[in-house]
């Protein structure tokens, strides 16, 4: 996996210790990194078809298509 160094303000560092220390949820700020951005990228997904289904005034998937194509591209 490639590595990144982010910069963090106290508060974000803060809230990711609580979350890994505290909470224990996960293992490590990593994984919780990696889980907020899975996150916003499933909400931008759904929030592209919804525009794209809102100025169309026609979907032809199904809820249960769309998160299947959701999956397929972007949970690996």
């Amino acid at each position: 996996m490639p590595r990144q160094s982010v910069t963090l303000t106290e508060s974000n560092n803060s809230w990711l210790n609580s979350h890994v220390g505290n909470i224990g949820d996960y293992a490590n700020k990593s994984e919780l990194i990696n889980d907020l951005i899975r996150r916003a990228r499933r909400a931008e997904f759904i929030n592209q078809k919804l525009s794209k289904a809102e100025k169309s005034n026609f979907v032809s998937q199904s809820p249960d298509e769309i998160l299947a194509e959701f999956k397929a591209d972007f949970i690996k």
